[in-house]
């Protein structure tokens, strides 16, 4: 298919998919692969157990918190938000309960 100037129109993935033309080529996809974590003897050469808390401490440094009054505001709107879909789950249930009366207790 072809857009106005010509050109070959971009078409969505899945349906490139289902005519089955893969959306990558496979020298895309090993140029973005991670590198594997194993040497040239086959051994692994991941840091182990003993870095991962050092790991989570470094990551935990790079999380931008909220501040107290953003805290606040979030707990509120879950709060209200809770309250809402309480009242209409509770409002579902008892119309249910009074149609299942209406239908079988007249």
């Amino acid at each position: 298919m072809t857009n106005p100037n010509g050109q070959n129109a971009a078409q969505p993935t899945g349906k490139r998919q289902l005519r089955g033309a893969a959306p990558v080529s496979s020298d895309s996809y090993e140029a973005k692969r991670a590198p594997a974590l194993v040497d040239a003897d086959g051994e692994k050469t991941g840091k182990g157990v003993a870095a991962f808390p050092g790991e989570v401490a470094s990551e935990m440094r790079k999380v931008i918190w909220p501040t107290g009054r953003q805290m606040l505001n979030y707990t509120l709107i879950v709060f209200a938000f809770l309250v809402v879909l309480t009242i209409f789950v509770w409002g579902i249930d008892a119309l249910s309960a009074w149609v299942i009366r209406w239908i079988f207790i007249r």
